[in-house]
Formats: structure tokens, sequence, C-alpha cells
């Protein structure tokens, strides 16, 4: 690599990632421009944008509605933002279909915030009002999930509702008397037990919240300080471009919980400084969609996830975000080792320190960005509710900022943070709204334990086999829709199946969970993947099949914590927990080493079995299974030191 382009990949660097407001530029760019439909549009949907969000800070620092009006009007109001953003036919222009929407929605909205209490003190007996307004506003959030997250999600809302008629018609243990119309809206929409249960709960007082913090973050400089600072401290290690991607692509989809979103945020700067470095395309896409759907399952900020899973399970966030720790560390830990094993094999270093970021320069003038996610936690340990941590940390955002000139918010910039707030929380608050009626009508039916013991049945009772059937039902049902949309649907299906068979419940959860982040990389439907190639201007399909390759470990992991639930911090004594640490640390070196084909020089097929075997044996619970692994460890070790004994000089990337 040439000295001039390594120069120039670190100017890039130190680039900031903050941008003007985007509705400032439509608006006022060019003030020559006539008004028009277009740009009237614009202005409408981003009051809309900033009333949401302040709507939500406002509630979250000074109090909620009573819960039914909380959720009603959370879910209308970003109806209403998506029938203006989001045309009836994807690439087209807003025109009279959507129109038509908008003023439905406008209708519904009417009822709801005037007629709220009154459909409220009629659950149970629901008039004819509520079956219009109701049936209505059920294929509006359809219709609003159809447009955000895709035809499935919004079509297996459908199959739900039709399940509640025509249980009678389905066969043995999945069929059940059916249920009334007007018992069937009562559920969906009068009271908190359709649309507006624990999900839009969930997404009407925690998700959105930490979304627009996020948003705040990032125009403040969050983002940029995480990236630069992962590039000064891993930049000059061997993989070290590749490294850095990895780890800033982490810090900052905690931040996000999308791995989409972040993919699109961090990967615009890092593929084209690990292509310019020597990676591929195919490879560097990969690495950053891995990274980026990792970040879902990093602590302390996860995805939206975890916030139902807190609800569900009874278990406060901050702890289950601990419990969630060593497995998101062995997971990072198994793609770093194969991003080094790969640099290794190419003769890659990595980039000259003189030529990066000073890590420490960077935390001692930048490092106070990092204090509103710290105050977060710390709120949520002693005892503030998530809701109430995230408004002070939004505000504390914002008079951070101002320490510095280059990161100080102006008004401009805290009006576009609320809406890219907004704007950002809508495709989750459609798919929450879809799995309440998934919720709703399980309830209804009582689907949850008669699936259940259907599952069981299937499997024979042989838990591996469950375990197996549950991971591709996540996988599949992650397609095209988000991490929470699969997790609500399994929770509520699966899980209790898991329980049934004295599976412990924070791994049970965990499990769906993490297989719903996966289908992320999974094709045929890799959402994240999918973006990175398009970045990369790689082949998709590839790309996703090479990010699995390097994700191996997060299709492994959540059956090891089934089994060995020590790593979620369950069960066992603190001896038995460090050990299990240091057996899963080692077993990372040794499963990226076998995935890779490369450990100390490239390996043979035979070496690479006995690795993967290894790594196997020594993260299953057992003592014989840890000897044996120490065993294959060691022989795999020396074998491969007496084969290989590397005589090339490596490359200097940069110099």
């Amino acid at each position: 690599m040439k000295q001039g382009q390594s120069e120039d990949a670190a100017k890039k660097i130190d680039t900031t990632i903050k941008e003007k407001p985007a509705f400032i530029e439509e608006l006022w760019g060019s003030r020559k421009e006539k008004w028009n439909f277009a740009r009237l549009l614009v202005l409408i949907t981003s009051i809309l944008a900033i009333g949401l969000s302040i709507f939500h800070i406002y509630t979250a620092g000074f109090g909620t509605l009573s819960s039914w009006q909380q959720r009603s009007i959370h879910v209308v109001w970003a109806l209403l933002l998506i029938f203006l953003l989001f045309p009836f036919k994807k690439g087209s222009k807003f025109g009279w279909v959507d129109v038509l929407f908008v003023l439905i929605t406008v209708v519904e909205t009417w009822f709801i915030i005037f007629q709220g209490q009154e459909i409220l003190s009629r659950q149970g007996n629901p008039n004819t009002t509520d079956l219009v307004i109701g049936t209505i506003f059920i294929a509006l959030v359809l219709e609003a999930t159809r447009r955000t997250n895709g035809f499935l999600m919004s079509c297996i809302g459908l199959f739900f509702i039709a399940y509640i008629f025509l249980g009678p018609y389905f066969p043995g243990a999945l069929a059940h008397p059916g249920a009334r119309y007007g018992k069937m809206i009562d559920q969906m929409f009068n009271g908190t037990l359709g649309i507006f249960s624990a999900p839009i709960y969930i997404s009407s007082t925690v998700l959105i919240l930490f979304v627009i913090f996020g948003s705040f973050l990032m125009r403040s400089g969050g983002g940029q300080f995480f990236t630069s600072f992962a590039f000064g401290a891993l930049g000059h290690r061997k993989g070290g471009p590749a490294l850095s991607a990895v780890g800033a692509s982490a810090l900052v989809a905690t931040i996000t919980g999308n791995g989409a979103a972040n993919a699109a945020i961090t990967g615009s700067f890092t593929i084209p400084l690990m292509k310019k470095l020597g990676y591929s395309k195919r490879f560097s896409a990969a690495v950053e969609a891995v990274a980026s759907q990792g970040g879902q399952i990093m602590p302390p900020i996860m995805g939206a996830s975890v916030f139902i899973m807190a609800e569900t399970t009874g278990i406060p966030y901050i702890t289950l975000a601990l419990y969630a720790l060593i497995p998101a560390v062995i997971y990072f830990l198994i793609a770093g080792f194969i991003v080094y094993f790969h640099a290794r094999k190419l003769r890659f270093e990595g980039i000259p320190k003189e030529q990066l970021p000073d890590p420490k320069k960077i935390l001692l003038s930048q490092g106070y960005m990092f204090l509103p996610i710290i105050l977060i936690i710390y709120m949520m340990i002693e005892g503030s509710s998530p809701m109430k941590a995230g408004f002070y940390g939004i505000i504390t955002t914002i008079i951070l900022s101002w320490i510095r000139q280059m990161t100080r918010m102006n008004a401009l910039d805290i009006l576009a943070s609320l809406e890219n707030g907004a704007k950002g929380a809508l495709a989750v608050v459609s798919a929450c709204a879809t799995a309440g009626i998934i919720v709703g009508a399980v309830s209804l039916t009582g689907l949850g334990l008669t699936f259940s013991r259907f599952m069981i049945d299937v499997a024979g009772g042989n838990l591996l086999l469950l375990l197996v059937m549950l991971a591709i039902a996540s996988i599949i049902l992650g397609m095209g829709m988000p991490t929470v949309s699969a997790y609500v649907i399994l929770a509520v299906l699966g899980v209790p199946a898991l329980v049934e068979m004295d599976v412990n419940i924070v791994a049970a959860h965990m499990f769906v969970f993490y297989f719903g982040v996966m289908s992320g990389l999974t094709p045929p439907v890799a959402i994240t993947a999918y973006t990175t190639a398009g970045i990369a201007g790689s082949n998709p399909t590839s790309t996703a099949f090479y990010a699995v390759r390097i994700a191996l470990g997060g299709f492994f992991i959540p059956f090891v914590f089934v089994y060995n639930p020590e790593l979620l911090l369950q069960g066992g004594d603190i001896g038995s927990i460090i050990l299990a640490l240091v057996t899963a640390v080692i077993s990372c070196v040794l499963f990226a080493g076998s995935v890779e084909g490369y450990w100390f020089g490239d390996l043979t097929g035979v070496i690479r079995i006995i690795l993967f075997a290894s790594a196997v044996l020594l993260i299953i619970p057992g003592l014989i299974g840890d000897l044996i692994g120490v065993a294959l460890f060691i022989l795999a070790y020396f074998w491969q030191r007496s084969q290989h004994i590397n005589k090339n000089t490596p490359q200097q990337i940069g110099g």
C-alpha cells in the first residue's frame, strides 16, 4: 500500500460524521425556489416528527398519560408519519392513496384523543362505533407495517387475526373454539391486551426515547468519538483496520440498536477505508455487517427486544444487560480473531501509529461524550426507570455538547435530532403494534400453551432438536423484519416450550433473541449484509454468506449458554463462572482459527477439525470434556507448529 493512500486514510479517520439538519436544507437551502406541495410535505412531516419526540421527552420527564392514552397516541402519531413518509408503492411519490390513508388516520386520531376515555370505558362491551374504529385501526397498523417492515410481517399479523376465527378448522392441539368479532376488537383495540400490549408499552415509554437519545448522541459527535477512538486504539495492530471497524461499529450499534441503520452510518466510512488498505470488497462488507448486527447484543444499550424481554420476564433491563455481557464479548472476540487470522494469512500489518489518531488524546479531549451512557447505566443501577434515565441522558448529551465548539449543538441541531429520532423509530413502532396483534391473538386463543406442547411433541422431548427447530424458526421469522418482531413471536410461542423442558428462563429468552439478531445476516433476506454490500459494491448474496462465516460464533453461542447458563451468570458459584469464562475465551481463539483456516500459519483440514472439536468440548460444561478439549488443543498446537514455520516477512500496510 502506498504511503499517500495510508495518509489519506488517516485523514478520513479524523473527519467528523456530523451533518447539517436535512429539513433545514430542504426548506431554507434555496429561498428563491417557490413553495410547492413537496416542500410543504417536508415541513408537515418535520413538524410532526419533532412534535412526536417532544411529546415523549416531556412525558418521560414529567409523567406519562394513562396507559391506553399514552400508547394509542404514540401509535396513531407514528401511523400519520408513516403514511406521509412511506408511499403506498415503494419508490413512488406521495399520491392520492396516501392522502386517503392520511385523512383516515386523522379521523382515527380525533376519536382516540377526544373519545379515548369513552372507548376505554367500554372495554368488555364494545359498541358499533368501537367495532368500526377498531377495524379501521387494525387495518392501518397492518398497512403501516407493510410499508415499513415489508409484506411478510404484515401477513403474519393478518394470519394471527384469521386464526382467531378459524380455530375450529385447525388440526389437533392447534384447534380452538374461535371467538366473536366483537371480542376480537375488544381484545385488540379497546384495552391493553392487543395492539396496545407490552410491545407498544415498551415502544411508547422506553424504546423511542432511547432512539431519540441515540440521535442526539450521534449528532453531538458521539459516533465520531467512538470511531476515532477505535481506530486509534486498534488500527496499528495486525488486521487493525478491520478490527477497528469491528470495534467502532460495535460501539455505535449499542447506541442505534439497529444493525442495518448502524451499517449505513459507520459502513460509509469503514468499508471504503478497508478496501483502500487492501481488503476485498466482500470481506470489508461482511466485517462491517457482522459488527453492526452484533451491536444489538452488546450492552449497555441493546436492541428493543431486551426492553420487551425485561417486561416479559420481570427482570430489570440493566440486570439483563449484565447477563448478556459475556456472550456478547465472546461473539465479538470470535469475529475479532477471525479478522486477525485473516490479516495474518494475507501478511497484513496495521497502519503506522503516526498516521492514526492518538487514542489517549481522543479520550482526554472527547471522552466526555461517553458520560451520558455512563449516567444512564448508573441511574438504572440505582433503580431509576429506563424512561427517566433516557430523559436525563438526552439532557446531559445536549449540555456536554457545548463543552467544545466542534461538538456544540445549536437550536437547528436539536431540532434535527428530534426529527431524526422520531423518524428512526417508525419502523419499530409499527412492528411493535403488529407484534401486539400477535400477542393479543395468542392470549385470546390460548395458543401459547398448546403450541408449546405441540413443539415438545414434535421434538419428541429432545431438547437439542427443539432448540434447532426454534433456531430455524427464529431465523425465518427474522428475515425481512426487525429483530423485535421475531423475538416477540418466539417469546410467546417458543420460550414456554423451553421453560417447560427446564431451560433457564433467561437462557430461553436470550436463545430466541440471538437467532432473531442473526437473521439479519442470513440469506436469502440478510438486510444488514445487503446494506453493507451496497456500500462496498460487492455481491449481496456472497457477502451475506461470508458474514455468516465470520459471525458463526453467534449461531453457536446460544446453544452453549442453554446448556451452560454460567455464561449468562445464571447458577453456579463465582469459581464456575470464572472457569466458564476462561474456557470460553480459549474456545474463541480455537473456533476462529478453525473457521479461518489459519493459526500460526495455514491449517490442514485435519488440524482444523481438531481445533473445532477442541473449541466445542472446552465450552460445553463438564470436566471430562474440558480435559479432552485441552488435550486436543495441545496436540493441535505442537502439530501445527511443527508443520508451519513462517519464513515470510509481513508486509506493512501504509509503509
